[in-house]
């Protein structure tokens, strides 16, 4: 079987890993050979589930990753005492890895084959006869004619990401802050580093200055010795209306989008890449190699789930950005209730994982 994988990106070089282990072929196709995260601050957080699969798939990834116990869960008018917190039983919460470590480590597979093609479009691809096109990338032809059609809601903000060095403790803990600026977390990377995401409800592009007086107004654990360069991107709710067109199956970024205040977009990519794993794995084993009805199986299987969950996020935001006009007299009640149900924090790790 031959796979065409579309964009220089983190989902296909995980993706591509995961598949040359079943003895697939495998390009990688992209109209740049220099790939956006080779040198970002920007980091990822992956469930506990999720991270065993890729410990298990991929040589080498237990090697990265900081471990979380739990995530505590805080207020602007709750700064001291959690509204909750988010742990599971004899395993760590999620795991914490950086962009640049995880590329470092995926590009070293000798099987990979990166092709670089400016401007590329479906008929330069077709020639090439692959059973299934992935695609990933966002600004090419293929998505521009075929993959517009979106349920999309801009929410007019900038995430803004950094890495903060501190004195050394056990860090362990992650913390979030839904402050009266938007969601501000805290996330372990080391026991003298960790990863800083603040969602901020403007529109406006902030420096580190600002982010580090940000940080400072809501930190009573780290004393910081030095912050890294800040990255910023535009925060969106979107999905993808319809993933296939004839061989060609959408991926990743490209089906959906969600806000980062519960560091679920690349769980949700990782998901999407077991699934997809299966169906192959299904296929293959029943000989079929038809690239069409493997992308109308995963469009299926997926696409309502998908849909929910990046409606579940977008809700939570929706509830706290609410809460914080009624000066968080909503949350304070609520989960004081909820404190301690351990449903509700076994349902959070389903959905994690």
């Amino acid at each position: 079987m031959k796979i065409c994988l579309l964009g220089n990106n983190l989902t296909n070089f995980v993706l591509a890993n995961i598949l040359l282990k079943k003895k697939i072929s495998i390009d990688i196709i992209s109209q740049t050979s220099h790939p956006v995260f080779k040198n970002t601050v920007r980091t990822i957080a992956i469930s506990n589930k999720n991270f065993n699969f890729l410990k298990k798939n991929i040589k080498g990834m237990k090697n990265l990753g900081w471990p979380t116990e739990k995530i505590k869960i805080f207020s602007e008018k709750s700064k001291s005492a959690e509204l909750f917190e988010f742990k599971n039983k004899n395993q760590n919460n999620f795991y914490l890895l950086k962009y640049s470590e995880i590329y470092e480590l995926l590009k070293k597979n000798k099987l990979l084959n990166l092709i670089t093609l400016k401007n590329y479009n479906y008929d330069s691809i077709k020639k090439k006869n692959y059973n299934l096109i992935i695609n990933s990338e966002i600004n090419n032809q293929i998505t521009k004619k075929f993959f517009q059609k979106k349920i999309e809601k801009n929410y007019g903000s900038f995430a803004h990401t950094a890495i903060i060095n501190h004195k050394k403790i056990i860090n362990n803990i992650a913390i979030q802050i839904f402050t009266n600026n938007g969601p501000l977390a805290f996330l372990p990377l080391s026991n003298n580093q960790t990863s800083i995401v603040f969602s901020n409800k403007s529109s406006r592009l902030i420096d580190k200055k600002k982010l580090l007086m940000t940080i400072n107004r809501y930190n009573n654990k780290y004393k910081i010795s030095k912050i890294s360069e800040v990255e910023s991107f535009n925060i969106k709710f979107s999905v993808l209306r319809n993933y296939v067109y004839k061989n060609i199956l959408s991926f990743g970024d490209l089906i959906h989008k969600v806000h980062p205040l519960a560091g679920q977009g690349f769980n949700m990519t990782i998901r999407d890449i077991k699934s997809l794993s299966d169906i192959l794995d299904e296929n293959i084993n029943l000989g079929i190699d038809d690239g069409e009805i493997i992308a109308k199986k995963f469009q299926e299987k997926n696409k309502h789930l998908n849909f929910i969950y990046g409606l579940g996020i977008d809700s939570i935001n929706t509830f706290f950005k609410f809460d914080s006009q009624l000066n968080y007299n909503l949350s304070g009640p609520i989960f004081k209730i909820l404190k301690g149900n351990k449903l509700l924090n076994n349902y959070a790790t389903f959905l994690s994982n």
